[in-house]
């Protein structure tokens, strides 16, 4: 179930990285909601194999949210009705900016088609029993973000994550997200607003909460390099990556998840 109080320390959904070992893991460092990686939708409804891969679920992995990249109203539904008896909200992708989504046409690349969005959402917030949210990136305009999360709150979403950062900004040109933006849309509108985007130390996320007046924070490269960013205490990089093997093994965690982890837990340590 999402309340108030679940929204304040939030995962992000991290291909590669957000499997149910590190949510676990996370949600004992003092997490209170997290995130699936994104799935692709497509290949989600046609390959049964694949569901059981991508979701890993555990009746103390709550409460939970489904991101779902998809880019036509049957397709999300469909994947949200799946998953309906597992997690507490579906989510869709509006913010992934890599060219995969780019060829795909979904994530940021379907930011400019507002229209198919409202369809795709309304659909869903419509049918199903869950509520619907969806993860959004600013656009060029402080106006247009604000005209843009308030379509979506139109839509019947519950709840909206804001990445505070362009669809350009990535890789060596990711810069700073802009707090401004996410601080004029949470006044702009009636539903929660999830600040994401400049969370690397734990002090970072008071001051963003204090700066944006947002409902929450998500993290994601910030707690990859330190998952005790929710806690106001340090511990050893060493400590974490012992840790995180504890509950790899616990939970029976693919070996490519090992690898990603264990390397951002320890390149820097």
């Amino acid at each position: 179930m999402l309340d108030h109080e679940s929204l304040r320390s939030v995962v992000a959904p991290m291909v590669g990285y957000s499997e149910l070992a590190w949510r676990m893991m996370m949600r004992e460092r003092g997490a209170t909601l997290c995130y699936t990686p994104m799935i692709n939708g497509s290949i989600f409804i046609r390959d049964s194999t694949h569901r059981s891969e991508e979701i890993q679920i555990h009746d103390k992995d709550r409460p939970l949210i489904v991101q779902f990249a998809a880019n036509n109203p049957e397709l999300f539904y469909a994947c949200g009705k799946y998953v309906e008896p597992i997690c507490d909200a579906v989510d869709l992708n509006l913010g992934c900016p890599q060219n995969i989504a780019r060829k795909g046409r979904y994530g940021s690349f379907l930011q400019e088609d507002w229209q198919l969005i409202n369809n795709i959402l309304r659909q869903a917030s419509a049918a199903l029993s869950l509520p619907v949210t969806c993860k959004i990136r600013i656009l060029d305009t402080l106006e247009k973000s604000i005209d843009y999360a308030r379509m979506l709150e139109r839509s019947g979403v519950s709840m909206i994550c804001v990445h505070g950062r362009t669809r350009d900004q990535k890789g060596q040109f990711m810069g700073l997200a802009n707090w401004d933006f996410i601080k004029a849309i949470k006044q702009s509108v009636s539903i929660p607003i999830i600040s994401n985007g400049n969370i690397r130390y734990h002090s970072d996320i008071k001051d963003c909460l204090d700066y944006t007046r947002a409902d929450g924070v998500m993290v994601a490269e910030g707690c990859l390099y330190n998952p005790y960013i929710f806690e106001p205490k340090n511990k050893s990089m060493f400590c974490a990556a012992r840790e995180y093997i504890q509950y790899a093994s616990k939970y029976s965690t693919p070996l490519y998840f090992w690898r990603g982890h264990i390397f951002k837990l320890l390149i820097h340590a």
